[in-house]
């Protein structure tokens, strides 16, 4: 048994991005595909941001970060990342994590921007202000 003083250091997740508290008590769970991720982009800090845009990636039902100009099914948003998630040290480890499909979403507070065409595919689900 180790009974040694340690000292850990948590970040603050920043969700101020969402517009309102609909929709955060019905997140979906996921699993995502790190290896689609930029570290400097996605996770700068060890941890994929909260508010990150998701698409569903066809092959394998894996979700990565929405890119509008992406063939892999990643082009057509889905949803958001709902909270942080700390990023594995190698990239070929996916992890689990929540995401936002319902409710409402600060884009001027978003991680990532999301382009029009990304806006349209959640129009019926989330509204942006």
């Amino acid at each position: 048994m180790d009974l040694s003083l340690t000292t850990q250091t948590f970040g603050v997740d920043d969700q101020s991005w969402l517009g309102s508290e609909h929709g955060t008590q019905a997140t979906e769970p996921v699993t995502l595909d790190t290896s689609t991720f930029t570290p400097a982009t996605h996770y700068p800090n060890g941890y994929f941001r909260s508010g990150i845009p998701l698409g569903k990636i066809t092959a394998g039902g894996k979700y990565g970060p929405y890119q509008g100009d992406a063939t892999d099914g990643r082009e057509t948003l889905v949803g958001f990342l709902y909270a942080a998630v700390k990023a594995p040290a190698a990239n070929t480890v996916d992890v689990a994590g929540a995401m936002l499909v319902h409710g409402k979403v600060r884009s001027s507070r978003l991680p990532v921007a999301v382009d029009a065409a990304g806006q349209a595919d959640v129009a019926g689900s989330i509204r942006f202000i």
